[in-house]
């Protein structure tokens, strides 16, 4: 989608840059609208296996109306109601879940479920598939357990250049959908030197949302003197944004909420621009706005470059009982 044009303005108030979009995806949506739907529908106790979405805030919110988060299915008790977290899940835990007699919904993200079948169908396919991605994320963990006799993961452009395959010839390559597009498009190009058959999904794996926000960094990062990235410390896609905007010129930071900025940043900041994570609520950001009037930021503008209308619809185990 082509960015709309976008011309700063240069009054002379310390100014914020309020990026659009930002915030939650149509994944993050859909994965806490399960949680609370399914609260609704059954009452509490409904359990989580780990953090629906990587946002603390979302976590704490959905914990206090009585969702149990857990680490692994053998915390639930035999025959419970349980939800896999939009970062999707390995086989194995699919497996365990149904030895446990568990009542399973499942809000994976359909771009991660996407990965997951495309990784399946490679494999069948006879080819040998590099993931690219973080290796302790959830979202890399489970797409690895599809086929982890076929899978070999990357992180950096130097696991690339250390890499053996089985037949270089028949190689296939996808991506965590929450990762940097330019670093991404740098392992790529170097897994195409290397393997010069490799080919990678008909269409990226890097979902819309990680893209936007990214592209959003980059169209206003020569207006601003400060980034501030609304998110949590372990999500993938806010920790990309940040990246971005340093490897842009703009001091950047993470922060989970207003409560995390050092004043000390805002000396001598004439422009400070704010996004957030896929995962990080709007009300979030909104504190964060009234934080920086505190310190004379008092004129705003709204910088939308792409309109996202992406809708994803509830999983089958709820739509079934919503009726």
């Amino acid at each position: 989608m082509p960015l709309k044009p976008f011309a700063p303005n240069s009054g002379a108030d310390k100014k914020i840059f309020l990026l659009k979009p930002r915030g939650f995806c149509a994944g993050v949506v859909r994965a806490i609208d399960v949680v609370k739907i399914a609260l609704d529908l059954y009452g509490p106790p409904v359990y989580v296996r780990k953090e629906i979405v990587h946002n603390k805030h979302v976590v704490d919110e959905l914990r206090d109306a009585g969702a149990i988060f857990v680490e692994e299915l053998d915390e639930v008790p035999f025959g419970a109601r349980a939800i896999f977290s939009a970062h999707g899940v390995a086989p194995a835990v699919r497996k365990q879940a149904k030895d446990r007699q568990l009542d399973v919904i499942d809000a994976t993200c359909p771009l991660v479920t996407k990965v997951h079948l495309e990784a399946v169908r490679f494999a069948r396919d006879g080819y040998s598939i590099v993931l690219i991605g973080h290796k302790d994320h959830d979202e890399v963990i489970g797409t690895l357990g599809e086929v982890p006799e076929r899978s070999f993961l990357v992180e950096t452009v130097e696991d690339v250049d250390r890499l053996e395959l089985p037949d270089p010839t028949r190689v296939r390559y996808l991506t965590q959908t929450t990762l940097s597009l330019d670093e991404t498009t740098d392992i790529v190009n170097r897994l195409q030197q290397r393997f010069p058959y490799i080919e990678g999904p008909p269409a990226q794996d890097i979902c819309y949302a990680t893209e936007n926000r990214q592209m959003a960094v980059k169209a206003v990062s020569e207006c601003m003197d400060l980034l501030l990235v609304v998110g949590s410390q372990n999500s993938s896609n806010s920790k990309r944004l940040v990246e971005v905007g340093d490897n842009f010129g703009v001091r950047s930071y993470l922060v989970n909420d207003r409560s995390n900025v050092d004043a000390g940043w805002l000396y001598g900041i004439r422009n400070v621009g704010v996004t957030a994570g896929a995962s990080a609520p709007e009300h979030l950001v909104q504190e964060l706005i009234e934080f920086l009037r505190d310190f004379g930021f008092h004129e705003l503008e709204e910088i939308e470059l792409v309109d996202e209308d992406v809708r994803f619809s509830l999983p089958a185990e709820l739509t079934i009982s919503i009726r």
